[in-house]
């Protein structure tokens, strides 16, 4: 008897204020979610000088294939000349990074801006387990 497991999917949100994307990332950040949360990364991080705040306060864990997907796509940004801010209002994620010896690495902000969000939402997605 064979079982098919179909992984957690991220569940995320993004919205488009100026030039900017919010991408609200909620769940877990590890194996089974990284390759389509990396997909959608890569596609966000196409352009040039793509401007991406990653929302991580709503996320309850994080592996090393999640903390591989970030360094993607903090390479990416920063060979096309942009700029990845996380959002982490406690120290669990700075913790992460510092464990993974990636402290410093990353710019991270306590809070999203409320000047951020004077722009109206442009688009969300959340993915749907399938």
């Amino acid at each position: 008897m064979s079982e098919t497991h179909a992984g957690p999917t991220p569940c995320h949100s993004e919205r488009l204020i100026g030039d900017t994307t919010v991408m609200e990332v909620r769940g877990e950040i590890d194996i089974l979610t990284a390759t389509p949360l990396s997909a959608r990364l890569d596609t966000l991080t196409a352009g040039p000088c793509p401007d991406l705040v990653l929302d991580l306060r709503p996320v309850t864990f994080i592996d090393g294939s999640g903390l591989r997907l970030l360094c993607r796509a903090r390479n990416r940004i920063l060979a096309r000349q942009g700029r990845l801010r996380l959002v982490a209002d406690s120290d669990r994620v700075p913790r992460i990074l510092r464990l993974a010896l990636l402290g410093g690495v990353f710019e991270i902000l306590p809070d999203l801006h409320t000047d951020l969000f004077d722009a109206p939402e442009q688009g969300t997605a959340c993915a749907v387990a399938g």
